[in-house]
């Protein structure tokens, strides 16, 4: 444990050199501002209440937009696993959603749908493809003794999923939780900043841009960076029932 702590602060102090030379290199705040200014806006981003306000719609539209395309997600991925003819029906559109460049759901929801809806739904489409295959392919690949085990004592497939088949998949299911969610960040903010969402933190770091407030930039990065991992360190450390071959 003491070996992973002092790698990973090597790893933080490395990266800050890094920025310190850089800085140094270019010795211009409005390209790249050095990391005492840097940290002044940082902290004074709390000081505000817009910009708190800002933050906590962000994450209210990610919880949403999160808990939509994993509850969607897991209901499709049980359905077609159970029935055969709506996992084929639901393929081509997986593929469809998992292939094509964010960019471009981007900005064909944004015409489709406006400025309003954008964010959430823009998330929901990039998150829904990852925790759908990664639950389906769970959900294939769990022990054919087990099932048959079930089968014998009760066998009914939907009340299985709660009695066997999820509990069995949990670790499988927290770690698709866990991509989701720092992806669900990166494409949220993205379509914040693209859709000038109004209290938002895509909307912030638009003006800082256009104000050529790079420290704010800088700042609001930084924040990102820290929301992302507290929200990963919360997944990983949620707790529930896991089966002793689990454990």
């Amino acid at each position: 444990m003491l070996k992973k702590t002092n790698v990973l602060v090597s790893s933080l102090l490395i990266l800050f050199l890094l920025w310190v030379i850089v800085a140094k290199h270019y010795g211009n705040d409005m390209l790249i501002p050095g990391p005492k200014k840097v940290l002044s806006a940082f902290f004074g981003l709390f000081s505000s209440s817009d910009n708190l306000m800002a933050i906590a719609r962000t994450f209210i539209r990610l919880c949403v937009s999160l808990v939509i395309a994993y509850g969607s997600a897991i209901i499709c991925a049980a359905v077609s696993v159970r029935f055969k003819t709506v996992g084929w029906f639901l393929n081509p559109i997986i593929i469809v959603l998992r292939t094509i460049p964010v960019i471009s759901v981007i900005v064909i929801i944004l015409i489709i749908v406006g400025f309003t809806v954008a964010p959430y739904l823009i998330t929901f489409l990039i998150v829904f493809p990852l925790v759908y295959e990664g639950i389906k392919h769970a959900l294939e690949h769990i022990d054919e003794d087990l099932k048959d085990v079930y089968a014998l004592e009760d066998g009914r497939y939907f009340r299985g999923l709660f009695a066997l088949f999820f509990p069995l998949i949990a670790p499988k299911m927290r770690s698709v939780l866990l991509q989701s969610a720092g992806l669900g960040v990166k494409v949220l903010v993205m379509a914040e900043y693209l859709s000038q969402t109004d209290v938002s933190i895509g909307n912030e770091l638009y003006l800082a841009k256009i104000n050529l407030a790079f420290d704010d930039v800088f700042a609001w990065t930084i924040c990102l960076v820290l929301f992302t991992v507290l929200l990963e360190m919360t997944v990983r450390h949620m707790r529930g029932y896991t089966p002793k071959q689990y454990r």
